[in-house]
C-alpha cells in the first residue's frame, strides 16, 4: 500500500487544517436501521478506515444516527490503537433521537438543549474521547426548540470544552445567521453534488463570507456518481437499502443521473483519474468549499476517490461538467461556480 500525504486547508477559524476529503462513516452504521445501507462487516469497515488514514485522509464524519450508535463504536474501535499522533479528527452529528424499541422507524428531529447534552455524553462513551473535535445539529428540529436555544446550547458546549468547534447540518442560510449573531458558527455540512447543486446558491457563499467552514456530504450522490452504478445494480439494492426508496433512485430522476454520470468519463479519462474522483473534485471546486465527506465500505474505493484531495479541475473541466449537468437535465442548482464565469 502507498502512504500518501494529502494537502490540508484550515476549517474556517477553527484551528484545525484538514485534508480535502474526509471519510464517511455512515454505511459503516450497517443494517437494522430507518437509513441503513444494508448488511456491512465491522472487520472490513474497521480496515477500511484504517486504509484511508494510512492514505492520509486525516478526518472523520459519522453521527449518533449512523446504525443507531454503531458506527460511532466502529469508529472508536478503528481508531483505539493508533498514537496521538496520528489519530485523525472526529466529526459527530446528533440531534435525531432514535426509539430503542422501534429500530426501524425514522428517527426523530430533537433539539432540546438537555437532549443534545445527553446525546453529547453518549456520543463521547461511544468514540472513547474527552472531546469532541467537531459538534454538529444534524437537520432543523421537530420538537418545536427555538434556533437560539439549541444553539445556545452547543455555544455552551464549546466553552465547557465538550467539544472544540461546533457547527449545522442541513440548516439554511437564514439559519446560519440568526446562530452567528449567538455565537460563531464554525462549520455548516450541506449535501453537494453535481446533481444536489441547491447549496451553492446561499449557504456556500454566506460561509465565506463569515468565516465558517463547509465540508459537504454526498458529492458522489449516495454512488450515482461513481460511474459504477447502472439500472441493474440499482434494481438489486436490498430493502434493507436506503437507496432503494429514495427518488434519485427511481424513474426519470434516475435515468438522468446516471447520464449524467456517463458525461463525466471523458474528463476522467483526460485526467487519469475515476468518474468517482471527478464527481468530488467538483464539489470541492466550489468557492467556500473547504473538504467534502466522502463514503467507503471497503478499501479499493477510498483509492477510487482519493486522488480528488489533489486534484484541480481546469476551467476547461468545469464548463464541460456544467454542459453535461444541462444535457442530462439532472438535479437542480447552479452547475457552475460564478466565480468561474
Amino acid at each position: 500500500m502507498t502512504v500518501t500525504t494529502l494537502p490540508t486547508v484550515e476549517l474556517g477559524r477553527t484551528g484545525m487544517r484538514i485534508t480535502r476529503v474526509g471519510f464517511g462513516a455512515w454505511a459503516l452504521g450497517g443494517a437494522g436501521w430507518a437509513f441503513g445501507w444494508g448488511e456491512q462487516d465491522d472487520a472490513e469497515s474497521i480496515a477500511t478506515i484504517r486504509h484511508a488514514i494510512a492514505r492520509g485522509v486525516n478526518w472523520i464524519d459519522t453521527a449518533a444516527v449512523y446504525g443507531l450508535g454503531h458506527s460511532e463504536e466502529v469508529v472508536a474501535r478503528a481508531l483505539e490503537s493508533l498514537p496521538p499522533s496520528e489519530r485523525p479528527y472526529v466529526f459527530t452529528k446528533g440531534g435525531l433521537v432514535w426509539d430503542p424499541a422501534d429500530p426501524g422507524a425514522d428517527p426523530r428531529r430533537v433539539a432540546d438543549p438537555a437532549s443534545l447534552r445527553r446525546e453529547v455524553e453518549a456520543s463521547l462513551r461511544r468514540l472513547r474521547v474527552e472531546r469532541i473535535d467537531l459538534y454538529q445539529v444534524h437537520w432543523p428540529p421537530d420538537d418545536g426548540t427555538p434556533l437560539a436555544e439549541y444553539w445556545q446550547a452547543l455555544v455552551d458546549l464549546r466553552r465547557e470544552g465538550k467539544v472544540r468547534a461546533i457547527g449545522l447540518s442541513n440548516h439554511r442560510s437564514t439559519h446560519l445567521a440568526r446562530a452567528e449573531a449567538i455565537g460563531h458558527v464554525d462549520a455548516l455540512q450541506p449535501p453537494l453534488s453535481a446533481i444536489q447543486r441547491a447549496a451553492a446558491e446561499a449557504e456556500i457563499p454566506w460561509c465565506r463570507e463569515h468565516g465558517t467552514g463547509v465540508i459537504v456530504y454526498s458529492p458522489m450522490q449516495s454512488g450515482l456518481l461513481t460511474g459504477t452504478f447502472s439500472l441493474g445494480r440499482t434494481r438489486c439494492l436490498p430493502a434493507d437499502d436506503w437507496r432503494a426508496r429514495d427518488r434519485e433512485f427511481r424513474g426519470t430522476r434516475l435515468g438522468r443521473n446516471l447520464a449524467l454520470a456517463d458525461a463525466l468519463r471523458p474528463t476522467a479519462a483526460r485526467r487519469g483519474v475515476s468518474v468517482a474522483a471527478v464527481a468530488v473534485a467538483w464539489a470541492l471546486a466550489w468557492p467556500g468549499v473547504t473538504g467534502a465527506i466522502v463514503g467507503a465500505r471497503h478499501p479499493n474505493q477510498v483509492d477510487g476517490w482519493l486522488p480528488a484531495a489533489m486534484l484541480t479541475l481546469t476551467p476547461a473541466d468545469m464548463d464541460e461538467i456544467a454542459d453535461a449537468i444541462a444535457n442530462s437535465g439532472a438535479g437542480q442548482g447552479p452547475a457552475h461556480p460564478a466565480a468561474e464565469r
